[in-house]
């Protein structure tokens, strides 16, 4: 059994659902699917995968209600979260607290709601799994049951996903997970305007590392490149492995100048690392730099990295241990 202070811990509550990373993401197959199941097996209208951030309620899948988020302090979902067992609503016209709720005793009628709490491992209820009906209903205890399973279902599916965006060997976010959010970034500065930029990072002479110390000594170096960007980089900046000894940066609100500044923060402070290997042997290494800012030329992920991917191949048949600025 989970604590019933993580209940209370609302700042860990909201921690719990930012490490998941799945906040604004795109539709996934298998929630989507979780959801229509739910409808056809419990005959509702409506079903929600509600993820419960700190003022609003996103729906990570739904059926039958028509938009994506809405304020939480409005939220069947947020008395859902402040309970280890199922909330339910058999009139929401006669319960106080949602008789005028216009959000969804409105236009859409809601009368009933079932919802059982997202619980993480660590024992926070980040959203619910719900089921709304147009019609007064006492849900069943073999119903509740039924809905209890397919909440589970939903959070091994967010912890498969998380795992599956983070690469293993450097806990960065793994390709997957990186384009993603460069995906994200491009749409916030083609809707919003706000400049953004892409590091690309590369190990220089890494096969020399493999070839004389070994494949362990190389993962060590992967290691300490990952930890030696991830202390120097701000918490909003996103660092991922694009593959073997390739990274990236992604930092939001940064324009292309104040960009190539922190990269060669962050490349001044990798060669001062001394990185210890098997056998009580140490070595120091360096990185070359690609450096791309975010402009309306730039329609996708694979724009933006071939853009700053350039300057990488400049940086490393120039010398090396350097950053380069896309023209």
């Amino acid at each position: 059994m989970f604590s019933e202070a993580t209940l209370l811990d609302e700042p860990g509550r909201l921690a719990a659902l930012h490490r998941l990373a799945i906040l604004d993401t795109e539709t996934e197959g298998p929630f989507e699917h979780v959801v229509n199941l739910v409808r056809k097996v419990l005959g509702v209208p409506m079903c929600a995968v509600s993820l419960l951030d700190k003022e609003r309620q996103w729906y990570k899948a739904q059926a039958g209600l028509g938009f994506s988020e809405t304020p939480r302090d409005t939220s069947f979902c947020t008395h859902t979260i402040k309970q280890r067992t199922a909330f339910a609503i058999p009139d929401a016209t006669k319960d106080a607290r949602f008789a005028d709720n216009a959000t969804f005793t409105g236009d859409m009628n809601v009368r009933s709601y079932l919802g059982i709490p997202l619980v993480t491992a660590d024992g926070y209820n980040v959203g619910a799994l719900c089921a709304l009906d147009t019609r007064v209903r006492e849900f069943s205890q073999r119903e509740v049951d039924i809905l209890e399973n397919f909440a589970r279902i939903i959070v091994t599916e967010m912890e498969l996903r998380r795992i599956a965006e983070r690469d293993q060997l450097t806990g960065a976010l793994s390709r997957r997970g990186f384009i993603e959010k460069a995906e994200a970034e491009i749409e916030r500065f083609h809707r919003y305007g706000r400049p953004a930029s892409l590091l690309m990072v590369d190990v220089d002479r890494f096969k020399q590392v493999n070839d004389t110390w070994g494949h362990s000594a190389g993962d060590a170096v992967l290691r300490a490149l990952a930890a030696s960007l991830e202390r120097g980089k701000r918490p909003v900046d996103v660092l991922g492995r694009l593959g073997g000894e390739e990274f990236a940066l992604l930092l939001p609100e940064t324009d292309a100048n104040d960009a190539l500044r922190a990269a060669n923060r962050l490349r001044e402070a990798l060669a001062e690392c001394s990185i210890p290997l098997p056998g009580e042997q140490s070595v120091t290494i360096t990185a070359s730099f690609g450096v791309a800012g975010l402009d309306s030329t730039i329609a996708g992920y694979e724009d933006w990295l071939a853009r700053a991917d350039t300057p990488l191949y400049a940086a490393k048949h120039s010398g090396r241990n350097r950053c380069v600025l896309a023209a």
